[in-house]
């Protein structure tokens, strides 16, 4: 997509979001919250991070919603994750679906860390040339632990997006790994 055409997708969200602050019945915290996220929304868009985060926090503050902050928390994780603190991430994301359980982009994100992590200890095993026998079980036994998480997740990101994620399925068949259990 060009510039131009993120920039009218900007501007058409933030008059459409401007409007629905005017007309939609709402306090005047739920108001603030949501401009904050808008804020947050579109910092995060141009990349900077620590001020679509301090938005987000300040949406928190103000958001009593679980539908709305499952958003909000969601969203932190993405630049938790976004900045390889995989750790914070996880715990936002699963912030997020204790609200909304509904939210499958937030299960695939937390399959998507464990499925790297799990890679990450295969590939550390495969420059590893001083590992005994033992050692490379024990690494090829927690990459599949790693693995079984992610499956675990999919699986329920699959269900409630039944035609989206299509490498996800496409990795559940080139692993052998049932769609469900």
């Amino acid at each position: 997509m060009s510039q131009k055409n993120d920039n009218f997708i900007d501007k058409t969200f933030t008059v459409l979001a401007d409007i629905l602050l005017k007309v939609l019945p709402a306090t005047k915290d739920e108001k603030q919250a949501f401009s904050y996220y808008r804020y947050g929304m579109t910092a995060q868009s141009s990349g900077d991070y620590a001020e679509a985060l301090e938005n987000y926090y300040e949406a928190l503050k103000l958001e009593e919603d679980p539908y709305d902050r499952s958003f909000i928390l969601y969203n932190i994780g993405l630049l938790f994750g976004n900045n390889g603190e995989y750790t914070e991430a996880l715990e936002y994301y699963h912030e997020a679906i204790e609200l909304n359980s509904d939210l499958p982009q937030a299960y695939n994100n937390i399959a998507v860390i464990y499925h790297a992590q799990g890679v990450r200890i295969l590939e550390w095993g495969d420059q590893q040339t001083t590992l005994t026998s033992l050692e490379r079980r024990e690494d090829d036994a927690l990459a599949k632990r790693c693995f079984d998480e992610a499956a675990k997740y999919w699986r329920v990101a699959l269900e409630l997006e039944p035609n989206g994620y299509q490498t996800v399925r496409n990795w559940f068949n080139l692993t052998n790994r049932p769609l469900r259990v």
